[in-house]
């Protein structure tokens, strides 16, 4: 005898004699503009370690949309790299496995290491160094 069973149709309503179409692989996110900062303000943070034998740092609110990261080596070098969040100066740090203290206290000021640049122009009149030039005549 032959065979007389029908074939089943999905109940859902798909047709059986269409194959699926494969699917494409999924396309990782675009990373935010935020992310995108950080991935480039961990690289400079670890450029800086790597070349000063690794840092700590502190992030600081230093005006309108702008935070600070400063950054101390171990030589004692020093940097600043400026942020537009405070999350953002936190994911980076995060990325560069930067160690954050919550204040520039004396204990990472007394790491810094100033040269004659320094003294020149940050204590100036005050050590005898360069006064600023005279105002000119109005």
């Amino acid at each position: 005898m032959a065979d007389t069973t029908q074939p089943e149709t999905p109940e859902s309503g798909e047709s059986a004699a269409q194959p699926s179409a494969p699917e494409a692989p999924a396309k990782p996110p675009k990373p935010s503009k935020d992310e995108k900062r950080a991935e480039r303000l961990a690289r400079q943070i670890t450029a800086f370690a790597g070349s000063h034998g690794g840092a700590e740092g502190q992030i600081a609110h230093i005006g309108r949309g702008a935070v600070r990261i400063a950054l101390v080596g171990a030589d004692g070098e020093w940097g600043v790299l400026v942020a537009p969040s405070r999350d953002s100066a936190r994911r980076a740090a995060e990325i560069a496995g930067l160690t954050l203290r919550e204040d520039f206290d004396g204990e990472l000021a007394a790491k810094v290491r100033t040269g004659p640049y320094e003294w020149t122009r940050m204590a100036g009149i005050q050590l005898g160094g360069p006064g600023n030039p005279p105002a000119a005549a109005s």
